[in-house]
């Protein structure tokens, strides 16, 4: 996985990437076409590997897309939406709608936020999206049944990427938990279940720390569809 080249003078655009995307059709999250055939090699060998088991989804409500709370981040505001929740947890995710790893970890964060929420987690959910793939973007969160607010990204790559954190490489999807004061406290690349989720924001809401493959069943009740 290639990290984020720091060096001056011009640059390609496109430094965020996939993890690894069995089905992707934007190579980058801002990235030109031309990059297409690098990525393709680049992508192969993750594809050969197998998925995590998946806990069973919330089904979801569809939503009118037209009527969702999808509103434009620039870099120098992400700080002020991580804070704006008050919430004692925040978990960032950023995804794209051409994404196959974040389209397939993303009931686990719905379903992670319903858990959650009534013990002080917060989901900020930013989309990567090319400007005319929003509306595929706004689709899928309403097929997804996200009723909250949620973002997606404007401006520079390279500033975008050190707002969230210096040692994010750029690889979707993107994880970032941040505490009440808006200090990253953990990050990862890549798709992860809903038990890891779940065992990386325990910790910032000050919840024990679950045995290894388990989930807390005093959350499945709070769960909401």
């Amino acid at each position: 996985m290639q990290r984020v080249r720091k060096e001056s003078g011009p640059r390609v655009r496109g430094d965020l990437r996939a993890s690894y995307p069995p089905r992707m059709t934007r190579p980058l999250i801002l990235a030109p076409r031309v990059a297409l055939i690098a990525l393709i090699a680049f992508g192969i060998a993750a594809c050969a590997r197998q998925p995590e088991p998946q806990a069973p989804a919330i089904a979801a409500r569809t939503l009118d897309p037209a009527r969702l709370a999808f509103t434009a981040v620039p870099p120098d505001s992400l700080a002020a939406v991580i804070a704006s929740g008050g919430a004692q947890g925040t978990l960032v995710n950023v995804w794209a709608s051409w994404c196959e790893p974040c389209r397939e970890e993303f009931p686990g964060i719905i379903r992670l936020s319903r858990a959650y929420r009534d013990r002080g987690l917060r989901v900020v959910l930013i989309s990567a999206d090319f400007t005319e793939d929003l509306p595929n973007a706004r689709k899928f969160l309403a097929e997804q049944g996200v009723d909250w607010p949620t973002y997606y990204k404007t401006g520079d790559d390279q500033a975008f990427i050190a707002a969230l954190s210096s040692n994010w490489s750029g690889s979707l999807p993107g994880s970032f938990v941040f505490d009440a004061h808006g200090v990253l406290r953990d990050s990862w690349e890549g798709k992860a279940s809903y038990a890891a989720f779940e065992r990386r924001v325990r910790p910032v809401l000050s919840l024990p720390e679950l045995p290894a493959g388990s989930t807390d069943s005093t959350t499945h009740g709070k769960d909401r569809s």
